[in-house]
């Protein structure tokens, strides 16, 4: 039974996405009868950033013909596809860059989906659980400012859940930035109470994802 998470944060301790995942993980763990986490740090050890070219030219190429960096990056992408399909749930943490999804998690989908058993229509998570942990720097609700410019959450939840088939849950803390951005001094509050709320959330997360997994796994 076990939970695959994929870390891209490029804070280290200092992440905030981190953080909460790391609740969803503790409450995996405190509520599963047999808890295994599989990690992937993709900061720490990210996906070549060649990797998807080579891979998507190896598709094209007869087998006969490859390179061998067309096979190193087709093996890479299968054992990548391998730790998510093994897995019972998933957490992925994926922090707001640059009102976009970090570049590490980015080119670790392309990899992942260039694997045949992810091509289109294949939905092979089809109804398994995960959850998406989101951390923004600033607000994005309804309302504000920047309203409409997260383009994170709505591209991890359109891979996991649309492509992938996925059952997705997205649990945000936003406002990260405020604890150390005097011109947000006014918006620590508000960022305190986004990042209570996150972790509440992540720990029901995490139960919800252990009482999910152990009976549909001691029914196979």
């Amino acid at each position: 039974m076990t939970l695959f998470r994929v870390d891209s944060s490029i804070q280290g301790d200092a992440s905030v996405s981190r953080a909460v995942a790391d609740a969803v993980e503790h409450a995996w763990r405190d509520h599963h009868p047999e808890p295994k986490v599989v990690r992937r740090d993709l900061a720490a050890h990210p996906v070549p950033a060649d990797a998807w070219q080579l891979a998507v030219s190896g598709l094209f190429t007869p087998e006969a013909e490859r390179t061998p960096q067309q096979r190193a990056a087709g093996t890479l992408a299968s054992s990548l596809a391998d730790e998510l399909l093994d897995a019972d749930a998933a957490l992925i943490a994926a922090p707001l860059y640059n009102f976009g999804v970090s570049q590490h998690l980015k080119t670790w989908i392309d990899l992942v989906l260039t694997d045949p058993r992810f091509a289109p229509g294949s939905a092979p998570l089809a109804g398994r659980p995960v959850t998406v942990v989101v951390s923004r720097g600033g607000g994005y609700g309804p309302g504000t400012p920047r309203e409409g410019w997260d383009h994170d959450t709505p591209y991890v939840r359109r891979i996991f859940g649309d492509v992938f088939g996925a059952d997705v849950t997205v649990v945000t803390a936003e406002l990260t930035l405020a604890a150390m951005k005097p011109e947000m001094a006014h918006l620590r509050e508000l960022a305190a109470a986004s990042r209570a709320k996150a972790m509440e959330d992540a720990a029901a997360s995490g139960r919800a994802l252990a009482e999910r997994v152990a009976p549909a796994t001691a029914a196979r």
